[in-house]
C-alpha cells in the first residue's frame, strides 16, 4: 500500500479547509497532552512509539480505513518507520515531514481584507504555535508586525508581492516566540521599531515605538497609528491600520486576555492591563476589527483560516474585558495561571538581543503551545 511524507502545510490546509484527518501520534503521552495537531475534524490516537515495536497488530482496528490517516511524531523518524508498518499491513497511510518540529515552523498567509485604495492586509498563521503575523501592503510599500523568526518567508511573500518592505514593528518584546523582526529590517533596510519601554535592556539600534506614532505606508497613505497599551508588558503597543483594523499584540485575545507575569510584574502591571481594556480600548470604535498576535485554541479560527473579530462583539463576549469588580479581575489575572512558556526567560534575551543561538538551539526553546493568555 502506498506511503506518502506530507508537508505542514498540506496539513495546515485541512485545517483551514475543515477536513477529517485521523492522526497517529506516537510520540509519549505526556508531549501529546501539551501540544498537538489541532484540527475542527480532527480525530486522534495517541500510542507511544516504543508500544509498537513489536508490531502494530492490536491497533490496527482502531484506525479507519475510510479516512486520511497521518502519523506524527517529534522530528520524522518513529512515524516514518510506523507508516511503513502499517503499509506492510496493507493500510494506505501518510506521515509528517519533518515532524512536530515542522509543524511548530510552518506559517500559512491568509488575506484578511482590502485596505483604502486597493491596499491589504494579510495575517501569518503559525497553526503550530498559535502566532499570528502581519502584512500591511499599499502601492509598492509594505510593513511587517510581529514577525516570527522565519525571516524569508516574509520577504519571499513581498516579492510576490512585488513589494519593498519599508517599516517592521513588534508591538512588544515577546517572550514566548523569538521574532524576525530586526532580521527583516537587516535584510531589507526597513525600520525597526520597538517599545523604548520594552528596550530598555536591549543591545541594538531600533526607532522608538512611541504612542500616538503614525506611520505612513505606501501611495495610498495608510495610517499605521501606535497605541500605548501596556499590561502584558510595561511597552505592549497597539496598531490601529487605516481606521479598520486594531492589532492588539498579546494585550486582548479573541478568547481571553493577555498575562502580566512573564517578565516578572504581574502585581505592578495588573493596573495597566485593567487601564488599556476597560479604559483605552473602551475609547475606539466598536467596528475595529481586532487581530491579535497568538490564538490559544483552534476555535477561534474563522472559516477562512483568519483569526479576527470586531472589538464591539469582544466587548459583549469575551470574558477578560467583562469583570466588574477590580479585585476579582486582579485575581483572575494574577492567581491560576498556565504554565509560563517554554523557555521564555531565554527568548527573551533573545530578543534584548543579548544571547544569539544557532536555529537548532532557536527551535527547542520555541517548541510547544503559546503560553500568552490568562487562562
Amino acid at each position: 500500500m502506498t506511503i506518502e511524507k506530507w508537508p505542514a502545510s498540506k496539513i495546515a490546509r485541512k485545517v483551514i479547509e475543515n477536513q477529517k484527518l485521523f492522526i497517529l501520534d506516537v510520540r509519549n503521552h505526556d508531549a501529546f497532552e501539551d501540544w498537538k495537531i489541532e484540527g475542527h475534524q480532527f480525530e486522534y490516537l495517541n500510542i507511544p512509539y516504543f508500544e509498537l515495536l513489536d508490531g502494530i497488530e492490536e491497533i490496527l482496528p482502531k484506525i479507519p480505513t475510510d479516512q486520511d490517516v497521518l502519523v506524527v511524531c517529534a522530528k520524522e523518524g518513529s512515524s516514518k518507520m510506523v507508516a511503513e508498518m502499517l503499509s506492510d499491513a496493507g493500510r494506505d497511510v501518510a506521515y509528517l515531514e519533518g515532524g512536530m518540529k515542522s509543524w511548530s515552523m510552518h506559517l500559512e498567509p491568509i488575506k484578511v481584507g482590502d485596505l483604502t485604495d486597493g491596499g491589504e492586509i494579510y495575517q501569518f498563521v503559525r497553526l503550530g504555535k498559535g502566532c499570528l503575523s502581519y502584512m500591511v501592503i499599499s502601492g509598492d510599500e509594505a510593513a511587517v508586525i510581529d514577525a516570527v523568526r522565519f525571516k524569508d518567508v516574509f520577504l519571499e511573500f513581498a516579492k510576490e508581492k512585488n513589494v519593498t518592505i519599508k517599516h517592521v514593528f513588534d508591538t512588544h518584546l515577546h517572550a514566548d516566540h523569538i521574532s524576525g523582526g530586526r532580521q527583516i529590517a537587516a535584510a531589507t533596510g526597513a525600520s525597526y521599531y520597538l517599545s523604548p519601554k520594552d528596550a530598555e535592556e536591549a543591545v541594538f539600534d531600533y526607532t522608538a515605538l512611541e504612542d500616538g506614532l503614525t506611520v505612513q505606508v505606501g501611495t495610498s497613505k495608510i495610517e499605521v497609528g501606535a497605541l500605548y497599551s501596556p499590561g502584558h508588558t510595561i511597552g505592549s503597543t497597539s496598531f490601529v491600520i487605516d481606521n479598520k483594523y486594531l492589532l492588539t499584540g498579546d494585550i486582548l485575545f479573541i478568547d481571553s486576555i493577555g498575562r502580566p507575569d512573564l517578565a516578572g510584574f504581574a502585581e505592578d502591571w495588573v493596573g495597566d492591563l485593567r487601564e488599556t481594556l476597560y479604559r483605552r480600548y473602551r475609547e475606539l470604535a466598536e467596528d475595529l476589527i481586532v487581530l491579535p498576535a497568538h490564538f490559544m485554541i483552534i476555535d477561534e479560527l474563522n472559516e477562512d483560516g483568519t483569526v479576527a473579530k470586531r472589538l464591539g462583539d469582544l466587548f459583549a463576549e469575551n470574558h477578560g474585558l467583562n469583570i466588574k469588580d477590580e479585585a476579582e479581575f486582579r485575581s483572575v489575572v494574577t492567581e491560576n495561571l498556565p504554565p509560563q512558556p517554554n523557555a521564555y526567560q531565554q527568548i527573551r534575551q533573545v530578543n534584548m538581543g543579548k544571547i544569539t543561538p544557532d536555529q537548532d538551539e532557536q527551535t527547542e526553546m520555541e517548541i510547544g503551545p503559546n503560553r500568552c493568555a490568562v487562562r
